[in-house]
């Protein structure tokens, strides 16, 4: 064997393990699908704020385990939270001995840690020399200068099964079929948000109808290879995702940024009838996973005043949302000044529209959102009536970032089977594995920490075994 480990995917997650492993002494090789130099992958299109669950990583873990739970409602593997909050000072550390740099954003702690050069605060796909571009672009130096290496254009294809064992994987490159072999096999492959038949399947009978907020690589083939080991899939019905404008579908500069979740979260977010759906006060990405499960997606609409309009749409902290912004980037924002006219603006039939606002306003005049149907939590205060004029609203639609479901894992990134065992020579990490975040409350929790922390410890625990 010329390799100690393959590792599927060269994003974060798949990067950071074949770096750590090669820190300690193993011969790691990176399958990357994407041919160019900066292939594109999730983690080089990210933001670069790494946290977890909205919180400074340098805190002790019980503080950033308590705020997982705040998030997740505890609906999530104990183990793998536990070790998310325990490792996320290290994984700062480890970053930063790899040559990434970090600026503090602004005031917010989800924004201590940024990586730099900051994306601009601005619409549109701004990735390269970005924070994340930069530090994917480092970590594959560093692999060069140890015992690994990334070998490009090539496609994980199916994985070698010997003695009820992962041997290796067998590979399509430029249409020539090649069996890659080794002790270990990572996948690290991003999940399955790009795969219409999994989406389908699993979270939007109409996956034409969410926006794919994604680099369009997470095809699902991790989830497959790991299925056919008899690895146990969890979470499959979940994702992280924002609402965006619908005319995002024409106009790329509506993506990833700005995103509409505040003003839903103020105002109300209603479905082609003028109903309301979903609880507004929990979350953007738990809006964007209700929105998924409607016969029509793309109906839905976000109903706002003037008030919210001038202080919530218009906060340009990190990420940027839609006074000004949205404008700029060709957004359309409807305006009227009864709600009525807007309902007919917005294609909403009038009188349903006007008896949603008005139970709203009245809830909130009485203090008796949790008496509305869907229930409407107030827990961080954003609540807003929707009383001053002009009324607002945008047409709108829920767009996916990545799959929070996919393959179970142990604290180790050890692939688990059926009957909750490890499968032996499989490990899985980031976006493809699951248990940590996702669940009932579709909760997001940070992408880029969990890549790294599930990365250092598969291939910590891999070099302690082999």
């Amino acid at each position: 064997m010329d390799h100690d480990l393959i590792i599927i995917g060269g994003g974060l997650a798949g990067l950071t393990t074949a770096n750590r492993a090669a820190e300690l002494g193993l011969r790691p090789v990176v399958l990357e699908q994407g041919g160019d130099e900066r292939y594109p992958c999730n983690s080089r299109y990210a933001g670069g704020l790494v946290h977890v669950a909205f919180k400074d990583m340098a805190q002790d873990a019980d503080a950033l385990h308590d705020a997982i739970e705040g998030v997740t409602g505890g609906l999530t593997d104990q183990g793998l939270t536990r070790q998310l909050a325990e490792e996320s000072p290290r994984a700062i550390d480890w970053m930063r001995g790899q040559g990434a740099k970090f600026i503090k954003a602004g005031p917010q702690e989800w924004m201590r840690w940024v990586l730099a050069p900051p994306r601009p605060r601005a619409p549109g796909l701004n990735w390269q020399g970005r924070g994340p571009d930069v530090l994917l672009r480092t970590l594959t130096a560093n692999l060069a200068t140890r015992q690994g290496r990334v070998m490009r254009g090539v496609r994980a294809d199916r994985l070698i099964i010997e003695d009820r064992r992962v041997a290796g994987v067998a590979t399509v490159q430029d249409g020539v079929e090649t069996e890659l072999r080794a002790p270990v096999v990572v996948i690290a492959d991003g999940g399955y948000h790009s795969n219409e038949m999994l989406v389908r399947e699993h979270i939007c009978k109409t996956p034409d109808a969410l926006f794919r907020r994604n680099a369009g690589t997470g095809n699902g083939d991790g989830v497959a290879m790991a299925r056919q080991a008899g690895a146990r899939l969890i979470d499959m019905a979940h994702f992280y995702g924002h609402l965006l404008g619908r005319e995002v579908f024409e106009n790329e500069k509506l993506w990833p940024y700005p995103i509409l979740d505040h003003a839903a979260g103020s105002g109300v977010l209603v479905d082609a009838n003028a109903q309301r759906y979903c609880d507004e006060g929990i979350s953007g990405v738990y809006m964007a996973n209700e929105t998924a499960r409607l016969p029509d997606p793309r109906g839905i609409v976000v109903v706002f005043d003037e008030e919210i309009w001038t202080t919530v749409a218009a906060d340009q902290s990190y990420p940027p949302t839609i006074n000004d912004t949205f404008i700029r980037a060709g957004g359309t924002v409807l305006q009227a000044s009864t709600i009525a006219e807007l309902a007919d603006l917005a294609g909403l039939p009038a009188d349903a529209l006007q008896e949603t606002v008005d139970a709203h306003n009245a809830a909130m005049e009485t203090d008796t959102l949790d008496a509305l149907s869907p229930v409407r939590s107030n827990t961080r205060g954003n609540a807003r009536p929707i009383v001053k004029p002009p009324f607002r609203a945008i047409l709108a639609c829920a767009g996916i970032t990545y799959s929070f479901g996919g393959i179970a894992i142990d604290r180790e990134a050890r692939t688990l089977d059926a009957s909750g065992a490890p499968i032996p020579g499989l490990y899985a990490v980031g976006s493809c594995s699951a248990g940590a975040e996702g669940g009932p409350r579709a909760a997001y929790i940070g992408g880029l920490s969990k890549a790294v922390i599930t990365g250092l410890c598969a291939a910590e625990h891999i070099a302690g075994n082999r």
